[in-house]
């Protein structure tokens, strides 16, 4: 017994070691991914950093003091922004390892009513993933702001518009980000070159901006592995650079830590100064981008790949290019390239041009994630999502949002060919949405996390101060440039206010007029309805009663399969449903009704049909109501109303697949262990021997192999007569443009066409 437990012990002790071993090499093997997703637009900074912060008037100023000046904002700027409010601060307000502006407004959502896009179907059980953080004792500032909030409905539309408008502009960075990146890095041959026309090097640009989103539907696993080693060489570069200049030209650079030349410098520049601030804010974009991203990823690696390596490289190349402007003054609209030693000069262009595609790379996978997360949650149309890896659930590509985003790419890069007014443009977009990030912040750190609002009030105010100074400085520039990201802005708000509007409008029609399951119950039985063979899936939103399409439907073709099944989607807002708690399902009316009711529940980050035979997995979901009921000793009882749903686990029981393999006449896919599987058995297993069982679940497999049909509604969506004319624009003109224009909801769901019933309505609401 002795040796047995030291062995024993002696084994967990390796598999513990075993399992921190595999834990280590999968953060490190994600570090190493990041590297080629989430930090390329903070890393190709420097190449326009200083050349857009002394375009305007501080060109004049061409002393030390201004240098240093400048050299200590982007030291600074980048301590406190991406390193401490970021990584340090913002990442540990994930929701469950998901990051971006609507990862903080769905932690809101789910804690309190504070949002608008809490789930309306909460009353048939909520997951586990609600529940994961320890409970906080709630303070009385945070019931205070969460109760202001919760009686002031007119507040809670403006706190969802205010993370529209902060979506939106992560959007805009989504065209602004490869376009200043890659003409920035091009614009390097006109140093060599001076004679070279302005249009070759737009078409350059135009080119790797095409090859760059060309590569998206790899997705960002394969993106990462091929554009990793890019990055690292490219910050192998500037850090070995930025040190050989630093030593070469002024190692008196090292001063500028002081924060005293940041008084200095204002001191000295005065207006001019504040101005130029537009410019030193290029150095913190890409640090929302980390955030968003953060699904992609996990904490630990963004941290340690930040940390050890981005920063540090990052801080040397700044420096060691201030230490050549400080002794060559006349090259401040070409600094970069002007400081590289003759003999790296076109390597590092070469690898500059390639880091500038891996720099849009951050924002473009951001994009992706925002606006799924917007998706899912019914704030944007309905388009194609595809998940690129079975591994990283957060990995997604979107065909529509790529080509969008490539074809405004390049209508920015031939329209406005001046890298200062896309820096004008860019600036402004980029804290926008830091300074939305900061206000969101303070109600989760109040309400969320239920801490002191004075430690909340420190954090707004030591970073909103900063981020409004920028800002202010940045809209001065609105006339030359800064009009751009307000207007894509504006229009990428417009459509996702007005779907959300729309659909929200839609869903309230449905629920007020769905039909009583008592009185729908009752009704058919008196109308001779024709039960046909076959099982009917009826897609709807409604979790309870009968929904109106299909009794609309009922009412005009008195006729439906033998087998129903009311099947509603519901997207929570958490990142990722469990498999064991993803199905409820429950019985409508007596045993001989062949009704149920089945509620799938999805997070706002995962895919629907990727992964297994959805049909095949109703259907085994059902059979697994009907053994626990009978576990239960529940068959006989039920009820007419909404009935008791029951969580159904991932894995089907033995039992259950048994019993489809050997009623069925073909193989049964189902879903389990995280890949799908066939079966077939030829004996019937002895614990669903029971009659009352057995006829039940040989009527269902009949049934499945009569027929299967889905159906859907196709409504059509007007708002009243008696509507004003702004509810009459949004839900008339724009909601039905974008309902008229997105994916139909039959192909969003993968339902084969050959199969489809489609049930027209007009919904007046």
């Amino acid at each position: 017994i002795t040796i047995y437990g030291q062995n024993g012990h002696i084994g967990l002790v390796l598999a513990q070691t075993s399992l921190s071993e595999g834990w280590q090499k999968g953060t490190l093997l994600l570090a190493y991914q990041s590297f080629g997703v989430v930090y390329g637009d903070l890393c190709i900074s420097p190449v326009y950093v200083y050349k857009n912060t002394f375009s305007g008037k501080l060109r004049l100023h061409e002393e030390d003091e201004e240098i240093l000046g400048v050299l200590s904002l982007v030291f600074w700027s980048l301590t406190l922004v991406p390193l401490l409010k970021y990584i340090i601060l913002v990442l540990g307000a994930d929701d469950n390892g998901e990051g971006g502006t609507f990862a903080l407004y769905s932690l809101m959502c789910r804690r309190s009513r504070m949002g608008l896009l809490n789930s309306l179907h909460a009353g048939h059980g909520s997951v586990s993933s609600y529940n994961q953080d320890e409970p906080c004792k709630e303070t009385r500032s945070s019931l205070a702001i969460r109760g202001f909030f919760e009686k002031h409905h007119s507040l809670r539309v403006v706190l969802l518009l205010f993370v529209l408008m902060g979506t939106s502009m992560v959007i805009g960075d989504g065209v602004l980000t490869p376009t200043m990146s890659v003409l920035s890095a091009v614009s390097g041959l006109r140093i060599k070159f001076p004679e070279l026309h302005e249009n070759y090097t737009v078409l350059l640009a135009c080119v790797v901006l095409v090859g760059l989103f060309a590569l998206q539907h790899y997705g960002t696993r394969r993106v990462g592995f091929l554009f990793a080693p890019i990055l690292l060489s490219w910050l192998a570069c500037i850090g070995g650079i930025g040190i050989y200049n630093i030593f070469r030209w002024n190692p008196t650079v090292v001063r500028a830590l002081s924060p005293y030349y940041i008084y200095n410098f204002f001191r000295k520049a005065g207006r001019d100064g504040w101005s130029s601030l537009g410019g030193i804010v290029l150095c913190i974009t890409g640090a929302e981008a980390m955030f968003a991203d953060l699904g992609h990823f996990s904490k630990l690696s963004l941290r340690l790949g930040f940390t050890i390596v981005v920063y540090p490289c990052l801080v040397l190349a700044y420096m060691g290019e201030a230490a050549y402007l400080s002794k060559h003054r006349e090259d401040l609209q070409s600094s970069f390239y002007k400081a590289l030693p003759d003999r790296v000069f076109w390597p590092v262009l070469f690898i500059a041009t390639l880091a500038t595609a891996v720099g849009s790379q951050a924002i473009i996978s951001a994009t992706f994630s925002i606006i799924s997360q917007c998706r899912a949650l019914g704030c944007f149309p309905r388009i194609k999502v595809v998940h690129t890896s079975s591994h990283v659930h957060g990995q997604i590509y979107i065909p529509e949002v790529n080509w969008t985003l490539m074809s405004l790419c390049l209508a920015v890069t031939i329209g406005f060919r001046d890298t200062e007014m896309i820096g004008n443009a860019y600036g402004l977009a980029v804290i926008l949405v830091m300074f939305a990030t900061t206000c969101l912040m303070f109600l989760v750190i109040t309400t969320v996390w239920n801490r002191s609002v004075l430690w909340a009030a420190l954090f707004a105010a030591g970073f909103g101060s900063m981020e409004l100074l920028y800002l202010s400085a940045c809209l001065a520039k609105v006339p030359h440039g800064g009009w751009l990201p307000l207007l894509l802005s504006l229009a990428t708000l417009l459509v996702m206010s007005a779907w959300h509007y729309g659909t929200a409008k839609k869903q309230e029609y449905e629920l007020q007029n769905k039909v009583c399951l008592d009185h729908f119950i009752g009704l058919s039985s008196g109308m001779g309805l024709l039960r046909v063979p076959g099982v009917g899936f009826v897609y709807s939103d409604s979790v309870a009663g009968v929904p109106p399409m299909f009794a609309h439907f009922v009412t005009n073709f008195p006729a439906f399969h033998r087998v129903l099944v009311f099947v509603s989607l519901q997207t929570l807002t958490v990142p990722k449903v469990p498999p064991e708690e993803r199905f409820l399902v429950g019985r409508i009316g007596r045993p001989e009704h062949r009704m149920f009711r089945c509620v799938v529940r999805y997070g706002y980050k995962e895919g629907r049909w990727d992964h297994f035979n959805f049909e095949d997995q109703l259907l085994v979901k059902v059979l697994e109501f009907l053994q626990l009921q009978q576990a239960d000793g529940d068959g006989e009882r039920c009820s007419t109303g909404s009935g008791e749903m029951s969580v159904i686990p991932a894995a089907p029981s033995q039992a259950v697949v048994d019993a489809l393999a050997s009623m069925s006449s073909g193989e049964i896919e189902y879903y389990a262990g995280g890949g799908a599987k066939k079966v077939r058995f030829e004996e019937l297993p002895a614990a669903w021997r029971r009659e009352e069982t057995m006829s039940e679940v040989r009527e269902l497999l009949e049934e499945r192999e009569a027929g299967v049909s889905y159906m859907i509604g196709h409504t059509c969506v007007f708002a009243h007569e008696s509507s004003s004319a702004v509810k009459k624009f949004a839900v008339n003109v724009v909601y039905g443009f974008l309902r008229r224009n997105s994916r139909r909801p039959a192909v969003v769901l993968g339902i084969p066409h050959t199969s489809l019933i489609e049930v027209g309505m007009v919904y007046r609401v």
